[in-house]
């Protein structure tokens, strides 16, 4: 894993705007991600402390973190380390620079531009479930982007307000933000 890429999730991600992540025969560069910064993020999965589930998020640096959510993605994240102390940015948005042919083959529908747009999205096109939860992945430093803005992050109940996503601003492949939904109350 590169130096460059570990550290602490809140300044590890806005330097991985640009990297280019390669996996599963085709390559994204990434345009947005989010911090979570472990046990003092309430929006982290590592917020309560190691599961099974994000046990990996606890270990070295530099591996991706799997989860499947709403029963029907996969999102990855990239922990940031050092081991012991789960810091981990989400791999968000980014545009696919390579293994096009392979990326529509596993995205069929859509322009370009929303390939790899929005976290399922990017995980599907770049052929990563919850086989490659703990793997390490190839990821190359790119050219930093002119401009980053940084807003609250996308669909969290808790500690949403952090302004901890980045983003190349204006770039055509940053997935549109969205606040949680609010719950809905059953009963009395």
């Amino acid at each position: 894993m590169p130096d460059w890429a570990e550290g602490d999730p809140l300044e590890v991600a806005p330097r991985l705007l640009g990297a280019v992540l390669t996996h599963g025969g085709v390559s994204v560069r990434l345009t947005e991600v989010e911090a979570y910064a472990g046990p003092d993020d309430p929006g982290s999965h590592a917020f309560r402390g190691p599961t099974p589930r994000n046990a990996v998020m606890f270990g070295p640096p530099g591996r991706l973190y799997v989860y499947f959510i709403y029963g029907m993605h996969h999102c990855a994240n990239l922990v940031t380390g050092p081991e012991g102390s789960p810091g981990a940015v989400l791999l968000r948005a980014g545009e696919v620079v390579g293994g096009h042919e392979v990326a529509r083959e596993r995205r069929p529908a859509g322009p370009d531009r929303d390939l790899a747009r929005g976290p399922a999205r990017l995980c599907r096109v770049l052929g990563i479930d919850l086989a490659d939860n703990g793997a390490i992945p190839r990821l190359e430093r790119g050219d930093p982007p002119a401009h980053v803005s940084t807003g609250p992050r996308v669909g969290l109940r808790l500690a949403a307000e952090l302004p901890w996503r980045y983003w190349i601003t204006g770039d055509p492949t940053v997935s549109t933000y969205r606040p949680a939904a609010p719950r809905r109350r059953t009963g009395p």
